[in-house]
């Protein structure tokens, strides 16, 4: 008796281990995310109090220009064509030298002067307060009649999102640092966790809706665990999408499978990139065969005229372009329903693409527009349904990934 005795005593010391064990590693486990989360919290706190800082140093320059009776005046950035220049050497695009001084009394100038001041000191609320606002919420905080006229500080957020850009260079901050989101567009899924905002999110079982990539998708916000996806797919819709999800591609292939819906926004840039930097994994793309599908190409690997000022937060030089290509409609036996006629404006955007100094000397590029062009036709990725439902997600990607069958 004695013996069975001893026996259940040590078999509840046992116990009783794994259980100290258990507490132990839930312990550390919380410290740890305890303290990375401070770590992310001191992070934010400093770059809001650099970003208040220039602020500052902006309404600060204006006000010693009214006490000296100058000309209150400031420099902007200038965000176009002729103020970007192709690095050949990083393969991306960026913002050059050149500056327009915004004055406030120029007749021309005077209501993008206010229009600016308007935004910084919303921005400075909101750094204030540590809240975030929409694009759309920007434009309704700044919006009002002027008192004694019929003027409106805004005609539209068109007009509101392009003052919120001019400041974003004005003041060498990012969009994020001025705590402005946009709204979500774009989807993940696939072999990797993702921690947003603290909540861990595991991609692999996301169903058929996906992670919705979010606006702002910096180090502080968003952080990747158990990344075991050998690289990443991105396709230009939703529709083409639900496709590969549907017939789970991301599990059979080990990848991460986005999509942009059309023209990337920032958020999913940002997404991709950082991806592609921190975790080394290729970026494919799946888009249309058209202008408009080469140009978001164009975007993605080597950014974009008037966001050249963040090309080296957003570009991804190494991204490939898998298809679909002007020469599918033949090897792939396509038939003449998936023909769409290039009309006069496909033509001249095709042009001015083959025009870009990374495209102008890439022969593969130049063979493809060519060919896109001699055959007067435009085609879907959807086109490759007429084959059979599944064609894109069992044959025709599988087949040009195993035969590295793409152009960079």
């Amino acid at each position: 008796m004695a013996k069975k005795v001893t026996k259940k005593k040590v078999v509840k010391k046992k116990v009783t281990k794994k259980k100290v064990a258990k507490k132990t590693t839930k312990k550390t486990a919380k410290k740890a995310l305890a303290k990375s989360s401070v770590a992310r919290t001191n992070k934010a706190g400093k770059r809001d109090q650099e970003t208040s800082v220039k602020l500052s140093a902006m309404a600060q320059s204006i006000v010693t220009a009214v006490h000296a009776d100058k000309e209150p005046e400031m420099d902007v950035p200038i965000r176009a064509a002729s103020n970007t220049n192709w690095n050949a050497k990083k393969g991306i695009l960026e913002m050059g030298d050149s500056v327009g001084t915004r004055q406030l009394f120029n007749l021309g100038q005077a209501r993008k002067f206010m229009q600016t001041l308007l935004h910084g000191k919303s921005v400075d609320e909101l750094l204030q307060a540590d809240k975030t606002l929409s694009l759309r919420g920007m434009f309704y905080k700044s919006l009002h009649t002027i008192e004694g006229t019929k003027e409106k500080t805004f005609d539209d957020q068109t007009e509101s999102d392009g003052i919120l850009e001019d400041l974003e260079v004005s003041l060498g901050s990012l969009r994020e640092e001025l705590h402005i989101f946009a709204k979500k567009r774009g989807t993940m899924v696939g072999n990797i966790t993702v921690v947003d905002n603290g909540d861990e999110i595991n991609c692999r079982k996301m169903g058929s809706g996906g992670y919705a990539i979010p606006s702002i998708c910096e180090p502080e916000v968003i952080q990747f665990k158990d990344v075991k996806a050998k690289f990443i797919l991105h396709v230009e819709k939703d529709t083409v999408w639900q496709r590969f999800n549907e017939d789970r591609f991301w599990e059979k292939h080990n990848c991460i499978l986005t999509e942009g819906s059309g023209q990337p926004t920032r958020g999913v840039r940002r997404m991709l990139h950082r991806l592609n930097k921190e975790h080394g994994l290729p970026v494919y793309c799946l888009l249309d065969c058209d202008p408009w599908g080469h140009y978001i190409y164009s975007v993605i690997k080597q950014g974009s005229i008037s966001l050249a000022f963040e090309s080296s937060r957003l570009a991804i030089p190494e991204a490939k372009y898998l298809g679909i290509r002007s020469i599918d409609f033949e090897r792939c036996d396509l038939s003449d329903d998936v023909k769409i006629s290039l009309n006069d404006r496909d033509i001249k955007r095709a042009k001015q693409i083959a025009a870009y100094p990374w495209f102008e000397k890439n022969k593969q590029w130049q063979k493809e527009i060519k060919k896109m062009l001699s055959n007067g036709f435009k085609m879907e990725v959807e086109s490759l349904i007429t084959k059979d439902i599944s064609y894109v997600t069992e044959e025709y990607v599988p087949a040009r990934l195993k035969a590295k069958d793409w152009l960079g």
